[in-house]
């Protein structure tokens, strides 16, 4: 039987699903026309597209085994899925925001029979019944930043990534609600039945995560300045030291190194005598 897994079909977190789909070796071979369903590069997996909001659902009912879509969108459907990583991508937090110049600067100073308006009606009843208020919800289906503005309600939840749109839109954030990201999520029933191939695609996609701005440097050394250039290797669990077969007693080190610490890392080990540097991309680690 094969194995499903729910993407996005469109929207901010559509195309960078595909993308890790692809770095996992779980290519799209239908990918540009967007159908339904793909099949992979991989005869036991199948993708299908499908709204991020209803995807909590799919694989909660186990229509699909597995899905990619944000937490926020999880909670609010009050889906009961196993999550299996952060894919740390798509941050976002869920806030309460009010205008500008209004008088709500903290959860405080909301008053009963006020009204909040959101695309979150679950999440924000949750919150305000947390914190003891009886406040009129208004479900909106988009343009939540006006409704401030038109006397629909006195504030708003909504999601923001950097708080720009609020700004624009001259609202301020009072309260942030929940912090949320992409996550990668299976089915309960799915995978106690299909655990093996779940793993497999679990752990390539964290492989990739894992990958994410490291870098594979490998060099050639003299035996006599080996010590010096191992001073200055940083690497994830000590470098990879092997002996050339050549006349000069040449030693070969390769180690993986964060992307940020190449540039000065590559002239300190000329310094120290390396030779032969190179710096290679790494599309998966798997440890």
């Amino acid at each position: 039987m094969k194995l499903k897994i729910a993407i996005p079909s469109k929207g901010r977190i559509s195309d960078p699903a595909v993308k890790i789909l692809e770095k996992a070796g779980l290519g799209l071979k239908d990918a540009t026309n967007r159908k339904l369903f793909s099949s992979t590069y991989n005869k036991d997996i199948d993708v299908m597209f499908a709204r991020a909001a209803d995807i909590p659902e799919f694989i909660d009912e186990g229509i699909c085994d597995m899905g990619i879509t944000g937490l926020d969108l999880i909670k609010e459907a009050e889906s009961d899925v196993k999550i299996l990583n952060d894919l740390k991508f798509g941050k976002t937090k869920l806030v309460l925001a009010s205008p500008e110049d209004s008088e709500i600067n903290s959860i405080n100073d909301l008053k009963d029979g006020m009204t909040v308006a959101t695309e979150f009606p679950h999440l924000t009843e949750e919150y305000l019944k947390e914190n003891n208020l009886d406040i009129k919800i208004v479900k909106l289906t988009g343009s939540t930043e006006i409704a401030p503005f038109i006397g629909i309600a006195d504030a708003i939840t909504d999601l923001t990534s950097t708080g720009t749109t609020l700004s624009m839109n001259h609202l301020k954030v009072v309260e942030v609600i929940l912090e949320s990201s992409i996550k990668l999520i299976a089915n309960h029933d799915s995978y106690k039945e299909k655990k093996n191939l779940i793993d497999a695609v679990s752990t390539s996609i964290q492989g990739v995560l894992e990958a994410e701005r490291k870098k594979l440097v490998l060099m050639n050394v003299s035996k006599e300045k080996l010590t010096d250039v191992q001073k200055v290797m940083p690497a994830m669990s000590g470098p990879t030291i092997s002996e050339v077969l050549s006349e000069d007693e040449t030693m070969a080190i390769q180690a993986v190194v964060d992307e940020e610490e190449v540039f000065e890392l590559v002239n300190d080990l000329r310094n120290a005598g390396a030779r032969d540097i190179l710096v290679v991309p790494i599309e998966r680690i798997i440890q």
